[in-house]
């Protein structure tokens, strides 16, 4: 069951080898094993990779409970007296997987060395079924699927610009003055979610320069070359950068925990999502009152 999660999870011999600390060839040869004797065929291969079956997408979740079980029966026994343990992986849109969730990360792991985390960054929405991620942190809370949703808390974003882009270019004082300006942002047809289309509201429909990654975009920024829409708490990792018209373009996103409902009964899920919570909440509200030159203070619970 080890080796068919792994090679469900990473799709590839060679990956679920490195996972599991096994020669790709004794991969091969599990699985092998694993469909004889069950009797039916749990992957497609091709140059692609591997691909679960109907078959084996039937097991997954069987298996997924199978894991689940002996993580909760080896932390009720005592196995991970020294804290959390093991490895976790949480996907993240990748603004947050880069300002936000390192330090906060990096402070939960000091508190338990036996902890591995693993934060995937990747521009899209995750698929917890498929045990892509043991969590995820999402800009819109799903409406279906086997999953429980926390919201976090609210983030705000701002339209940023270098201060040496800004001292080369028009000056901008009222919302007509960015038609002149290059404009940074996402490709339009690879907004992987309707919460991120921050130019369309902005009434700004032209991208001059644009990614599906948000730390290429800020990079862009900091770079110097033109305006875009930035997190807050982005912003003291670059003390280059200010705000624009920050009284007329201000906007609110959300972040969300999500979670496979099948994880309620592990214990150190359930220890670790709480870590993440808080840690995300604080960091947050710190990073934000360091733009806003304010006094920082606890958020409310939502």
């Amino acid at each position: 069951m080890r080796v068919f999660l792994a090679l469900a999870r990473m799709e590839s011999l060679g990956r679920a080898g490195q996972h599991l600390r096994l020669d790709p060839a004794t991969v091969g040869r599990r699985i092998a094993r694993l469909e004889e004797g069950l009797g039916r065929r749990l992957f497609t291969r091709s140059h692609q990779g591997y691909a679960l079956t109907d078959e084996g997408a039937r097991l997954l979740p069987h298996a997924v409970a199978a894991e689940n079980t002996m993580a909760a029966a080896a932390q009720e026994a005592g196995e991970a007296s020294t804290g959390l343990s093991g490895q976790i992986r949480v996907g993240a849109p990748d603004g947050c997987a880069n300002y936000l969730l390192p330090q906060v990360v990096a402070a939960i792991c000091e508190a338990n060395p036996a902890l591995d985390v693993q934060i995937i960054a990747l521009p899209r929405v995750f698929n917890l079924s498929r045990r892509e991620a043991d969590m995820a942190i999402g800009v819109s809370a799903p409406q279906t699927g086997r999953l429980s949703v926390q919201k976090i808390c609210d983030y705000r974003l701002h339209l940023a610009a270098a201060t040496r882009y800004l001292d080369r270019h028009p000056p901008i004082t009222k919302a007509e003055d960015l038609r002149q300006h290059r404009v940074i942002g996402y490709i339009p047809d690879m907004i992987f979610d309707s919460e991120l289309d921050y130019l369309a509201e902005l009434g700004l429909e032209r991208v001059a320069l644009g990614s599906n990654s948000v730390a290429v975009q800020f990079n862009f920024i900091r770079h110097g070359a033109g305006l875009g829409v930035v997190h807050d708490f982005a912003l003291p990792s670059a003390p280059g950068l200010v705000r624009i018209l920050p009284h007329e373009f201000s906007l609110k996103r959300s972040f969300y925990l999500i979670r496979h409902l099948d994880d309620r009964r592990v214990s150190r899920l359930n220890c670790f999502s709480e870590a993440l919570y808080r840690g995300i909440r604080k960091e947050l509200v710190r990073l934000e009152a360091l733009v806003d030159g304010a006094r920082v203070t606890e958020p409310e619970a939502p």
